[in-house]
């Protein structure tokens, strides 16, 4: 539970900082390249091709946007289903990005998919495939976004709760739509828990098959990456980011809005990450070892260093820092320790799906177009131009305003925040 004078609200800045007319300018110029793929085509505006069919907008736009999003429901099954309450303030910045990551994960993914205004055939019962890894897939990204706006709608309705003033002749309807307003609020908080399960259960399900997608290619994928537990793999990564995230984003947005960290709360997250992290690291390193993989190691090429990276950045650096508890309460170190295991899903993602991928007998290298670059870009751009309108109009965040530096660790000046 938030404390009495820390309770959600809007944040009272301008929108168009400088960092946002140059996220809006990148923004802008993506909507132009996503434009011209649906125009032309992918054979015009991508390097795709028949043995290499994905490329950065599976790699990043989806699978690592969906991994990156696992922060809403990791925090809701630690506040909500394991009733930890202290955390209840980190549920809605995390469950606002994960709405956000999923919604752009549809954008983005539309943009690979080849007939992409055949999108809603998951809809149709009679054009389900349940032997297809992509249907389920597709079908529990579908069902945990509606889920996802069924868990935000709340927030929507506690702005204008209170609140309601139409224009005009309108005017008329104000008590008839208040009433509906908390008619509706009463209603979605006794049902809500059912989608905090749901969301919870779904998210497993689909971050685990996204992993699936590769097993069916045994004789494509080096033996670093290739293995059958691979879904299991895809789990607890996405389960050992959540509150990383959580940390990233809470961290940005204290930096960006002039807000004073909740640093006690995000040290208390990030004791759970190494024991995480570390269940990972044994299950991937033990799976090598099973494998006979480990002698992959010793050769030097693209495969060998970018696992190094990906599991020495990623997994044992931040694991080492955040078994300190004096890196755990220093802002500085919670945001390096964030930022690295982010970085080490992002590389893992590329290498499962683009590093590991070597179709046999391929005289061909896939390397983005530019067009397939300034797409990822913008769609990166624009969901945190919509993050930051939402966060300044919406009950979101509940903080006390003041200055801070991210890289002293220390409050500058105090201010208070207006709702």
């Amino acid at each position: 539970m938030t404390n009495s004078h820390e309770v959600p609200t809007p944040i009272n800045v301008k929108y168009f900082s400088k960092g946002a007319i140059v996220l809006s300018f990148l923004t802008l110029i993506g909507l132009c390249g996503y434009i011209y793929r649906l125009i032309v085509g992918l054979d015009a505006s991508t390097n795709l091709n028949n043995q290499f069919p994905w490329g950065i907008w599976i790699a990043i736009d989806v699978a690592s946007g969906v991994a990156l999003a696992a922060g809403g429901f990791t925090t809701a099954l630690l506040a909500d289903v394991f009733h930890k309450d202290k955390y209840h303030s980190l549920t809605r910045p995390a469950l606002l990005t994960a709405m956000l990551g999923y919604t752009f994960v549809v954008v983005g993914l539309l943009a690979d998919l080849g007939r992409y205004y055949n999108v809603w055939h998951p809809m149709i019962p009679s054009m389900w495939q349940g032997n297809s890894v992509l249907f389920e897939v597709g079908l529990c990204v579908m069902i945990y976004l509606n889920v996802l706006y069924c868990e935000f709608l709340p927030i929507l309705i506690e702005k204008f709760m209170g609140h309601v003033n139409l224009p005009g002749i309108l005017s008329r309807y104000n008590s008839l739509v208040e009433s509906l307003l908390r008619i509706s609020n009463r209603t979605l908080y006794r049902v809500l828990s059912l989608f905090i399960i749901a969301g919870v259960v779904l998210s497993c399900l689909h971050q685990s098959s996204l992993g699936t997608l590769m097993v069916i290619a045994p004789y494509k994928m080096h033996p670093l990456w290739y293995t059958p537990i691979l879904p299991l793999l895809f789990l607890l990564s996405a389960i050992s980011v959540g509150f990383p995230m959580v940390i990233f984003e809470s961290i940005l947005s204290a930096w960006s809005f002039k807000l004073k960290p909740e640093t006690k709360t995000l040290a208390s997250i990030a004791k759970y990450t190494p024991f995480l992290l570390f269940c990972y690291l044994s299950i991937k390193l033990g799976d090598l070892a099973i494998r006979n993989a480990f002698g992959y190691l010793t050769e030097i090429n693209i495969q060998s260093v970018a696992f190094v990276l990906e599991i020495g950045i990623g997994v044992i650096l931040p694991m080492v820092l955040l078994f300190q508890k004096s890196k755990r309460h220093s802002i500085k170190y919670l945001f390096i320790s964030a930022c690295c295991i982010i970085f080490g899903i992002l590389v893992n993602r590329i290498n499962v799906f683009l590093i590991a991928y070597t179709p046999p007998f391929s005289n061909d290298f896939y390397f983005p177009s530019l067009i397939e670059v300034i797409v990822t870009v913008g769609l990166i751009s624009g969901l945190i131009l919509i993050y930051r309108f939402m966060v300044i109009h919406l009950p979101v965040i509940s903080v006390q305003r003041v200055k801070f530096n991210i890289v002293t660790d220390t409050p500058k000046s105090k201010a208070t925040i207006k709702g």
